[in-house]
């Protein structure tokens, strides 16, 4: 199997919009030939994902899920194009993932942009904290490391997705404007766990 750079993954869905994980399959199927790898994608419709992306999403559902017999609930809305799809079982389907997934993986947000400033800067402070006394081009490139895990954590889109971990919320987003040629957009969430403090809205 070929050695596939980041670099390359990288490059590969910036002309395709397709996920990391998608992106890296092409790449390894095509032996690291970037081409080839785009051909893969298109053929599998996922390439044409991020064209999708653009357009007005403004139909859809909101949908519940209670887990551990009413002790955590989520309240979700997931847009996409018509009606049409909204009532489709496949959408509903990715609908009630969602919903799981949040339950089991408590999300803060759905995406990066809505991370505050303030909250990134001391995870920053405190990362750089950890490594000091290290030349300042290492501290830099291990505290963006560990941001982007941080992110990873917490942010609904670059989360593993539970019921398939090599592949991140964003993919399964991805994955589904292909299958259902729509625009998809999760739009936001509320996750409520009994006792804990107030918040969790996203």
């Amino acid at each position: 199997m070929a050695d596939i750079s980041p670099a390359l993954v990288k490059e590969l869905r910036e002309k395709t919009n397709a996920g990391m994980m998608d992106c890296k399959r092409a790449l390894e199927e095509a032996t690291g030939d970037l081409g080839k790898a785009e051909e893969i994608l298109r053929k599998k419709g996922i390439a044409s994902a991020g064209k999708k992306a653009s357009r007005a999403a403004k139909e859809g559902i909101v949908a519940s899920y209670i887990h551990l017999q009413g002790k955590v609930g989520v309240l979700v809305e997931i847009n996409c194009e018509t009606d049409f799809v909204a009532k489709n079982e496949i959408f509903r389907e990715f609908v009630k993932d969602i919903t799981l997934h949040i339950a089991a993986a408590n999300p803060q947000c759905v995406s990066r942009e809505q991370v505050s400033e303030n909250l990134i800067k001391a995870e920053r402070e405190i990362y750089a904290a950890q490594v000091v006394g290290k030349p300042a081009n290492i501290v830099e490139k291990i505290v963006d490391g560990k941001v982007d895990k941080f992110y990873g954590t917490i942010c609904l889109l670059e989360q593993a997705f539970i019921k398939n971990p090599d592949q991140t919320i964003k993919d399964l987003v991805n994955s589904k404007i292909a299958e259902l040629g729509e625009n998809i957009i999760i739009r936001r969430f509320t996750r409520y766990s009994v006792g804990e403090d107030l918040g969790g809205e996203a």
